[in-house]
Formats: C-alpha cells, structure tokens, sequence
C-alpha cells in the first residue's frame, strides 16, 4: 500500500506540475481515510486503535532511519522510507502471523512451489 501511496503523491505532483503538493493529503488517505473506510464496512470490529475488540492488526517494520526519525518527520519517514523496508513481524487479529520474517502456520516451501507450477502453466499458456 505504501508503493501506492508514494506513487499518489508523484502523480499529483507531475499533474498538478508542481512540486510541493499531495503530500499531506496522500497521508491522511493512508492514515485518517482508510480507517474511516474500514470502519464503515467493518462496524462490529473497530480499526486503526490499539484496545480491546479492536481488530489489532500491527505490523513491526525492520527500518534503519538514514536520518532521525521523529513526530515532525514521522510522515516522510513513512511514506518514503517505510515502504522499502521488511516486515518483520505480523499480528492480525491479535494473533501473531508472521514472527522474524518467518510465516507461521503455513508450509512456506509448499506454497512456493505450487505458485511456481501455476505461474508455469499460466506462462505456457501464452
């Protein structure tokens, strides 16, 4: 979502041929909006809080800063420098998904190896 993101701001940037816009608003999209969105369809389930009967989806980022990271440049942080980093660990739902860059509960090299014998048929195919 955050390739999409940073994408939006280029793209109103080179519409609008002028550099210092979409920026804030590309990040309340990502940050007010789509909690507002979600939010409408998912009513029983509260999101973007961390509390109790929230849906508590986190994700914790493995992101070295180039430059000090704090609430005055949080945003860029997140939309430039967050977006090219790995997820390290994954909660949905309160329950851990992903932990160490490792899928829990899943056969990774099953999976793999049946994407990779779809993906050749799908590329016979052309």
């Amino acid at each position: 979502m955050l390739e999409e993101l940073r994408s939006a701001v280029w793209v109103q940037r080179l519409f609008q041929k002028y550099l210092n816009v979409a920026f804030i608003e590309s990040y309340n999209l990502l940050i007010n909006n789509n909690r507002q969105i979600g939010n409408r369809f998912w009513i029983n389930t509260p999101l973007g809080e961390l509390k109790v009967g929230a849906a508590a989806d986190v994700v914790l980022i493995d992101y070295d800063p180039p430059t000090t990271m704090d609430e005055s440049n949080f945003a860029g942080h997140l939309i430039f420098g967050l977006a090219e980093s790995t997820v390290d660990t994954t909660i949905a739902n309160g329950k851990i998904v992903m932990k160490s860059k490792e899928l829990l509960g899943l056969d990774s090299e099953r999976i793999m190896a049946h994407s990779r014998e779809v993906a050749n048929k799908l590329w016979n195919r052309f």
